[in-house]
């Protein structure tokens, strides 16, 4: 355990050095969104450098290959401060994130999602409005939104996967926007949260990408029908593989 706390302030220490080094070029980039791509570009080769400065690495199973000129909703199972870095490097086309509020003022995350990403209160009817209108400028602009269907790190450890919000699923079906469910059975395993309560080791965290869902032949009304089918996606395969892991 001592090892595995060493490890996890090793990894917060190598994120805030990448931070320190390139926010001359993070700062610059989030001026202006016609920007915004490299500044993507930058956070992809944040997240690679900082996880492999102390030996965490990241793989993407494909079910298919996806066409990043499209936009896509991309909805992970949420586990680790890792999937971050991981939907980062995962996505190839510009896109941006919607997280919680919380983050605005974060000390790392505040440039962000005051700038690219977007930032939601979800106690409040208004600031989710707003939110999701701006989600839904940017995807009408091109850009794939990055969502986390759970709404957050549950607290339940060993983590299970959690209900999903409405929210994502409803957008994708007003805009016609294809939904792509990625998931991980094993990231919480190497980095768990931030990794301050459990430490953190070196290992190779594997995504699952699914194949994208259309939804341009469904209507408002299969909004529930699509988060379910989105779950059960997901579900299936974290039980599949937390099944073989348990073998292995």
């Amino acid at each position: 355990m001592i090892l595995r706390k060493v490890h996890a302030y090793l990894y917060i220490v190598s994120v805030a050095l990448g931070y320190v080094i390139l926010w001359p070029f993070f700062y610059y980039f989030s001026r202006k969104p016609e920007r915004y791509h490299t500044l993507n570009s930058f956070r992809r080769v944040w997240g690679l450098v900082s996880s492999a400065f102390v030996g965490i690495f990241y793989h993407f199973e494909y079910e298919q290959p996806i066409d990043w000129s499209r936009p896509y909703i991309i909805c992970p199972n949420h586990t680790s401060n890792l999937d971050i870095s991981a939907m980062c490097i995962l996505v190839k086309s510009n896109c941006c994130f919607m997280g919680k509020h919380e983050l605005e003022n974060g000390l790392v995350t505040g440039l962000f999602f005051r700038t690219v990403d977007i930032p939601v209160n979800r106690d409040s009817k208004m600031s989710s409005f707003r939110a999701f209108k701006k989600a839904s400028e940017k995807l009408q602009e091109g850009v794939s939104l990055i969502i986390f269907p759970e709404g957050g790190i549950s607290d339940h450890y060993p983590p299970q996967l959690c209900p999903f919000k409405n929210g994502p699923f409803r957008l994708a079906i007003e805009l016609k926007i294809p939904v792509i469910p990625v998931s991980s059975a094993n990231t919480w395993q190497i980095l768990w949260d931030t990794g301050i309560k459990h430490g953190s080791r070196p290992g190779i965290s594997k995504f699952k990408v699914h194949k994208p869902i259309e939804t341009a032949h469904l209507s408002i009304d299969d909004a529930d029908a699509l988060r379910d089918e989105v779950f059960e996606i997901m579900n299936n395969d974290l039980m599949f593989e937390g099944a073989v892991s348990t073998l292995a």
